[in-house]
């Protein structure tokens, strides 16, 4: 009995002995051994050997970089306003030995000089600077941590400001004012859209007008170049006209002043004839009182001795003049009044009038008319000059001569013809 006695106790000794030697450390940490109470070495990750009863484990560090949320804290700014600001600090141990003994806390240690390098700084700074400089603040801050954490075995990776809140009081008046400020951005922005609207609108008006006078400027233009056009044409017809009128009015008188010559008359004829005429001329609402001169005799006379000669039986009898050579016409003579009988019309004139008769035949769709596909309109075949000289008239004064015949007609015939 007393031999398993001290053979279990050998093999628990054994036993406790073997754990004891054997220490295994995880990936990312490490330990720090003592032994008799002295640093002895910073065990590495994976298996270690320890001496028993003499080594043992200080404490244990986690190498992987950690993050620490401190809870707020309030600081004055430098216009004594208190803000409330919350830190969190990203870190990680790089000397597990400096780490446990040069400072008996790191994290405390940590917190308390973030607190107090924050008041530090915030406190030379206004709330809005506060506000609007946090990438300042949190590169100060690490800075600081950094330099000051360094103999700990600590190296600060990165700080962050997570909150900042002012007073409540403090908000509603910051809420107001950015209140404030975005109406006033609204106004303004408002105030712009309506100058660049009124801006836009006078410069269409003024296009507008610009356009509209240039538009009546062309019209005005186009109608006094058509009246212009119109005067110059009807101008050109009634001297045409007259001229044609005062040709057939002379060649009326010719032919019957010849016609009288021929019929030889006598002066009974004359006077009988003068008779007839004498009514004619008593005719009209102005001839109240009108008297046979008493020449009247002495008249017919004198006009049977320009007719003829007295015979011996002392009557006038009319005697052919001898044959005159003929006398050329003014418009076979001068070149200046051969276009006035001119009947070609113009070709802008006459193009335009096809143009406007296309498009007046053009069908104008209606919301019942079905849809046909549209059929190309064949050009006007030309008119025939000899169709448009009779029964087309076209206008006068284009420069084009009148053929021979039209004169041989205008003097062989009287208007009335």
């Amino acid at each position: 009995m007393v031999t398993l006695i001290v053979v279990a106790v050998v093999v628990l000794l054994i036993l406790t002995i073997v754990v004891k030697s054997v220490l295994v450390i995880p990936q990312a940490q490490a330990a720090v051994i003592e032994r008799l109470g002295r640093f002895r070495a910073v065990a590495p990750p994976g298996l270690n050997f320890l001496v028993p009863f003499f080594d043992r484990v200080r404490a244990r560090i986690d190498l992987r970089e950690q993050v620490v949320s401190f809870p707020p804290q309030p600081v004055i700014t430098q216009d004594n306003l208190t803000v409330s600001i919350d830190t969190v600090v990203y870190f990680q141990v790089t000397d597990p030995r400096s780490a446990v003994y040069e400072i008996s806390n790191y994290i405390v240690g940590v917190e308390q000089l973030t607190t107090t390098t924050l008041r530090n700084l915030v406190g030379g700074m206004s709330l809005e600077d506060t506000l609007t400089s946090r990438d300042q603040i949190n590169n100060q801050l690490r800075g600081v941590l950094d330099e000051a954490t360094g103999r700990w075995g600590i190296r600060v990776a990165r700080v962050e400001l997570k909150a900042i809140d002012p007073p409540p009081s403090i908000q509603d008046s910051m809420e107001k004012q950015m209140r404030a400020d975005r109406e006033k951005r609204a106004m303004i922005l408002t105030a712009e859209g309506q100058r660049e609207s009124a801006i836009k609108s006078a410069e269409g008006q003024k296009q507008a007008q610009i356009l509209a006078a240039e538009g009546a400027k062309q019209a005005a233009i186009l109608a006094a170049e058509g009246e212009r056009q119109s005067r110059i044409l009807r101008a050109q017809g009634e001297r045409a006209a007259r001229y044609l009128q005062a040709q057939g009015q002379a060649k009326a008188i010719e032919k019957v002043f010849a016609a009288v010559k021929a019929g030889r008359p006598t002066p009974e004829l004359l006077a009988y004839t003068y008779l007839q005429t004498l009514p004619q001329m008593a005719q009209g609402d102005a001839n109240k009182v009108w008297v046979i001169p008493s020449d009247f005799n002495k008249a017919l006379e004198g006009f049977a001795s320009m007719l003829g000669s007295k015979g011996a039986d002392g009557v006038f009898r009319y005697e052919p003049p001898k044959e005159e050579p003929p006398v050329s016409r003014p418009e076979q003579d001068d070149e200046e009044i051969a276009g006035w009988f001119d009947t070609s019309a113009d070709p802008s004139v006459a193009r335009a009038v096809q143009e406007a008769e296309a498009v007046a035949r053009q069908e104008v769709p209606g919301p019942l008319t079905p849809t046909r596909p549209s059929v190309p309109t064949a050009p006007a075949a030309p008119t025939p000059p000899a169709v448009e000289a009779a029964g087309q008239p076209r206008g006068i004064g284009q420069g084009q001569p009148v053929p021979p015949t039209s004169y041989t007609e205008l003097s062989d015939h009287p208007p009335h013809q």
